[in-house]
């Protein structure tokens, strides 16, 4: 699968499927609590299986402002 990590720079990757959401991560060294993983317009959530032929982004969560 094609894998684009936005953390914070652009960098593609390839890995071999199938693999759920949270094995790909461990496989990247990514803290899942960090980032959100996406399919698209899909957000996924950890449990996901993810097939050779996706491709995903990982992008850093950001937290911020204030009331």
């Amino acid at each position: 699968m094609k894998v684009i990590l936005r953390t914070p720079h652009k960098e593609e990757r390839e890995i071999q499927g199938p693999l759920t959401v949270r094995e790909m991560l461990t496989r990247l060294d990514v803290d899942p609590e960090g980032v959100i993983v996406a399919r698209g317009r899909e957000l996924l959530t950890q449990d996901t299986l993810l097939n050779d032929s996706d491709t995903v982004e990982i992008i850093r969560a950001i937290s911020g402002g204030g009331l």
